[in-house]
């Protein structure tokens, strides 16, 4: 796959706008400011494919790219405390309605941020695709604002607070800054997709 070929296609606030599913998805999903728009960015090696905020909870659609015959699609960040219970239901409502129409998804990307315990969020996010039966690796994005201990220590760690989604699960190590887990993360990417 040739990932410079990346091209915005749509973006898309309610679920009634969203095209049916005609090709192989690899989904990302996370948090609101785990570094979802910075990965896409340097998977893609674009600047400003995604848009990266300092604020969280920007991304309120659903957006896709394309490459060749594949589809990215990025979720909105969940978890965001200051947003309005009326939109949160909303981003609700739209995940799940995505996640439960008839999609070909390969792939979810689950980030979080590998410096702290998962959030309540996350676990809920990850029950929720293992109990759809739904394909999911865990990215542990900001791997750079680690230490060497901490990093080792987080890693293990992180082993330990996902046990609950079985010891195949895949826990890619990935900082947007330095490029860790790109090569690694491109190849189940392409994996999922064959």
């Amino acid at each position: 796959m040739n990932y410079n070929k990346v091209q915005f296609e749509a973006a898309f606030g309610t679920l009634k706008q969203i095209p049916e599913s005609d090709l192989p998805e690899i989904v990302f999903a996370g948090r609101s400011n785990v570094g979802k728009s910075s990965m896409l960015n340097r998977l893609f090696n674009r600047k400003n494919l995604a848009r990266v905020s300092s604020v969280p909870g920007k991304t309120i659609t659903i957006n896709f790219f394309k490459v060749e015959d594949v589809r990215i699609v990025d979720l909105p960040g969940y978890g965001y405390a200051k947003v309005a219970k009326g939109e949160k239901r909303r981003w609700a409502e739209m995940m799940e309605g995505y996640f439960q129409s008839p999609r070909n998804i390969k792939l979810v990307v689950q980030l979080v941020d590998m410096r702290h315990k998962p959030s309540e969020d996350d676990y809920i996010m990850m029950r929720f695709l293992q109990d759809a039966g739904l394909p999911f690796i865990v990215a542990a994005t900001k791997s750079d604002k680690l230490n060497k201990t901490q990093y080792n220590e987080r890693k293990n760690a992180l082993r330990e607070e996902l046990a609950e989604f079985g010891e195949d699960l895949v826990i890619l190590p990935f900082s947007s800054e330095k490029g860790e887990g790109t090569d690694e993360l491109k190849g189940y990417i392409e994996k999922a997709i064959v």
